[in-house]
């Protein structure tokens, strides 16, 4: 019902927007301006045209791929009411086959790149107590910063497991208070220099590029760019606000970063020339233009902001990885619900990872000048492949030469913007291009390996579980053996021919025979819906042999425990199978008896031994077994922990590997004794 709420527009839903949506683009006043400044080299070379063209090109920056690229075109491309990457894919994956590549670049890209998203963040608030009263230790011990900043995501770190609803509920209050801040000084510093008003022409951000007074030519795109590199984020995070919501919330968004851009240009171009800044190092004019008695408020309000930031890209990355899981991408892993919320999801696996990453970033560049060097290579990948998807989405709706369109315009201007970012990759960009290529080869390894090894098994595998029907059924009713369990049930796979792996009947009926009152064959599909969840139920005309197809969104909880009591309730309320009636237990009226899951487990065979599989598919084969026996066990992706679960070990290939090379030098019979 909230969820549903927060999907209208309303105060309410718009409040909890900027807190949620915004904390990456609305901190980037932090930083922007600084690297700005960094390209030029020192204030004194920020001359007025200077200025006044980045700061147009930060206007048109934000109103073509913020303003009209996501919110008036992505926000429409929603998946029910879900968006980012993966979503978008899960509507065009039909359409070409190469299109998973795209999906898998721009998806690793993002996690990678939002590494240093909390890093830059914290670490440009934290920089603010510089030349502070009392506080000059941050200068000369410049150590002290990279430890506070620390300190402070380590700790934001360590709490996402508790659940942030409590947290979250001042995020929106904090946020308003924050764009309005930051607008207000802006708008206050615009008139020491009504100059920069012109940056409102598309002709000065033209002419910035081309100028003699920009020392880094088309390259100054890169730091520009940083400016909307939450624009994605904004995106992605459509499922948790709704598009309504960020529709109503944009325009005040927008114009408070543009006033506090303005503003800062102003007070550039009132300083540049001034003997007290012109060789300043480490200036920020986003804190020098704030009046001294409210500096210490400021940086105070900037670290909190800063924090809401972090945990946006944090629980951002929560979702992405679960929208991976749900499409396969990446391996399972254990997802926590902390709160009520649904959307709200915690996997420990990610939070420590990123806690680690991002804290030997903040080590390894210990100011954010560096980060700003090394940040946004990554996000225009994400970017450039989000505008291919889009494209798909607009010619799916029938509008082709829109989809045309759409790719020459954004598509050019973000290669624009990625060539001109390659100059952050050797000041630290490089870093993050391998985190992406790291995370692309798990996912290329996860999927395809999974693909591969299902081609090799198809044909030896499969059976129809229709051919067992009888000797399950006369199982079920043998007093001769002991019962194994009342309910058995398999977590497997059954196509719409009733074929299923060997291994299964081969572990009910050769191994040991399990006995069982009912046998439960459990198909879980994942949907493109995000949220869908229903049943279907073939009973293959018996009374103990159910097979049933869990049809789940992929963002559903998997724990098959959740849904599978109620369907047993279901069935025995109408008579399709047997009351169970346990014989003991503390509940009364029970009619429902135990149940026993079965998990088999896949391992690798010698591939060496199978000379005709390409070399290509033993390392995706391979590497796909690696990263299973490394990562949570099925019974733990299932919510299994509690319950009664045997799991078994089944080989790779059921097809026994020969070598042609054996040859036969004799045999030799006992010899009889003598009469």
């Amino acid at each position: 019902m909230r969820q549903q709420k927060l999907q209208s527009r309303s105060l309410f839903g718009m409040l909890i927007t900027l807190g949620v949506v915004y904390g990456d683009i609305g901190t980037s006043p932090l930083y922007v301006m600084n690297a700005i400044i960094n390209d030029a080299g020192r204030l004194k070379s920020a001359t007025p045209d200077y200025v006044i063209g980045c700061v147009s090109l930060i206007f048109w920056t934000l109103m073509l791929i913020t303003t009209i690229k996501y919110v008036l075109i992505a926000l429409r491309a929603d998946n029910h009411h879900e968006g980012g990457i993966f979503a978008l894919y899960a509507l065009v994956r039909q359409r070409a086959k190469w299109l998973i590549f795209v999906a898998l670049i721009g998806g690793a890209a993002l996690l990678a790149d939002g590494t240093l998203t909390p890093a830059v963040t914290v670490t440009s608030a934290v920089e603010g107590l510089r030349g502070l009263p009392g506080t000059a230790s941050f200068s000369q011990h410049p150590l002290l910063v990279p430890l506070t900043v620390t300190v402070i995501l380590l700790a934001l770190f360590m709490i996402q497991g508790l659940g942030t609803a409590l947290i979250g509920r001042s995020f929106g209050p904090l946020m308003l208070l924050w764009f309005t801040a930051i607008g207000v000084i802006g708008l206050a510093n615009i008139g020491t220099a009504p100059v920069i008003l012109k940056a409102f022409s598309p002709i000065y951000a033209l002419k910035v590029l081309v100028s003699p007074t920009n020392k880094m030519g088309i390259f100054i795109l890169g730091s520009v760019f940083l400016a909307t590199t939450g624009a994605e984020a904004l995106y992605s995070d459509m499922g948790h606000v709704g598009k309504a919501n960020i529709d109503a919330t944009w325009p005040f968004v927008y114009g408070m970063l543009i006033l506090n851009y303005l503003g800062q240009g102003a007070w550039i171009i009132q300083h540049y020339q001034q003997a007290g800044y012109r060789n300043a190092v480490n200036l920020n004019p986003f804190y020098e233009m704030i009046p001294a008695n409210l500096r210490v408020a400021a940086i105070i309000l900037a670290t909190l902001a800063a924090i809401i930031a972090s945990q946006a890209l944090i629980t951002g990355s929560y979702t992405l990885v679960d929208e991976a899981i749900g499409l396969k991408f990446l391996p399972r892993m254990i997802i926590k619900h902390p709160s009520q919320i649904r959307s709200q999801i915690y996997i420990g696996a990610i939070n420590w990872l990123l806690c680690g990453v991002t804290l030997a970033i903040v080590w390894l560049f210990q100011t954010s000048a560096h980060m700003e060097a090394a940040y946004g290579l990554a996000i225009t990948i994400t970017m450039l492949m989000t505008t291919i998807l889009l494209t798909q989405f607009v010619q799916l709706r029938g509008h082709r030469y829109a989809a045309l369109g759409l790719l020459a315009g954004f598509g050019s201007l973000e290669t624009v913007f990625l060539v001109a970012s390659l100059t952050k990759f050797i000041h630290g960009g490089y870093l993050t291009l391998g985190l992406t290529l790291l995370i692309f080869a798990i996912m290329v390894i996860w999927y395809f390996g999974n693909k591969r090894r299902l081609c090799y098994n198809r044909d030896q595998e499969q059976v129809s579980l229709l051919d067992y029907r009888q000797q399950l059924t006369q199982l079920s009713h043998d007093d001769r053996l002991p019962l194994f369990a009342t309910n058995l049930v398999y977590l497997a796979k059954v196509d719409a021919n009733y074929h299923v792996k060997r291994a299964i009947p081969y572990s009910i009926l050769d191994k040991r025979p399990k006995r069982a009152r009912v046998y439960w064959f459990i198909t879980i599909n994942e949907t493109n819906q995000p949220y869908d969840c229903n049943y279907t139920v073939d009973m293959l005309g018996t009374r103990n042999i159910v097979e049933v197809q869990l049809n789940l969104g992929f963002k559903k909880s998997q724990h098959v425990t959740i849904y599978l009591r109620e369907i047993v309730t279901h069935l025995i309320a109408n008579h399709i199978i047997d009351p169970q009636h346990p014989h003991y237990g503390t509940q009364t009226n029970r009619n429902v008896g135990d149940f026993k899951f079965v998990v088999q487990n896949q391992q690798i065979m010698d591939l060496s031994s199978y000379p005709t599989m390409r070399q290509l598919d033993r390392i995706l084969i391979g590497g796909r077994v690696l990263l299973q026996n490394i990562t949570p066990s099925s019974a733990s992706w299932y919510g299994l922990e509690f319950s009664d679960v045997l799991e078994e070990t089944i080989p790779l290939f059921t097809n026994p590997a020969t070598d042609a090379t054996l040859t036969n030098r004799a045999v030799r019979h006992q010899m009889q004794p003598p009469k």
